[in-house]
């Protein structure tokens, strides 16, 4: 893992030689699978971009219930909120496999941001994206039922990689556990729903792919509950 952000969405409308200079300015850190990177309530103001690997951020209740709110790729980039309006951290942050990460220091972030506009740009889209995509969870919490969420959840999965808006092949097929994280419900009730799926043909396990051999009716399953 060679410790490069040439990668990195957030960086991409920055030439080679601006891009180095983020490089440098970075700390870089291997974790291995599960390791934390950052935790909740922590008072660090870095902004982290994930140059390898996959992790995943995520929240635990009182009673140590694992949260999660989303699996970040290569690419990708977290710890803004903190380093914007330095508040605590909001939420932990841990590897989901063998990751690379560089940290920028929150005062060059800022000074970064203010010397290109469009660092800016791309991350006033990126927020707004967050809030409509938490805007539309939490509305799915607050009016569906167990089911409705998984089969909301998986909708989701398959629409960012269909390539013929009929069909979805997920990869890996999603962990039950983590299915049911996303959706604050039990494995048993997602293994319930997905051999129901099945069953009706909308779903086919297949070695290490999840088909989703009927995506529009998939659809129509969500869009009903949801009166869209």
């Amino acid at each position: 893992m060679s410790d490069a952000l040439n990668d990195i969405l957030l960086l991409s409308e920055l030439s080679d030689d601006e891009v180095a200079i983020v490089e440098r300015n970075c700390r870089w850190k291997s974790y291995g699978s599960g390791e934390q990177i950052i935790d909740q309530h922590s008072n660090s103001r870095d902004i982290f971009f994930v140059a390898a690997g996959r992790v995943r951020v995520v929240n635990y209740s009182l009673s140590g219930r694992e949260i999660t709110f989303d699996d970040l790729e290569p690419g990708s980039h977290f710890g803004e909120l903190a380093a914007i309006d330095g508040l605590p951290r909001s939420a932990s942050v841990m590897a989901l496999d063998d990751a690379r990460i560089a940290s920028l220091p929150a005062d060059q972030f800022h000074q970064m941001v203010l010397d290109h506009p469009e660092i800016a740009l791309k991350l006033m889209k990126h927020l707004a994206h967050l809030v409509r995509t938490s805007t539309v969870r939490i509305m799915d919490l607050s009016t569906l039922g167990a089911n409705n969420r998984i089969h909301a959840d998986l909708l989701r999965l398959a629409r960012k990689v269909t390539k013929d808006e009929m069909t979805a092949m997920i990869t890996p097929i999603p962990v039950h556990s983590d299915v049911a994280s996303r959706v604050s419900t039990t494995r048993e009730t997602v293994a319930r729903v997905l051999n129901d799926l099945a069953r009706k043909g909308i779903v086919e396990r297949q070695k290490n792919v999840l088909m989703v051999k009927d995506l529009e009716r998939l659809e129509d399953m969500v869009e009903d509950v949801r009166g869209e």
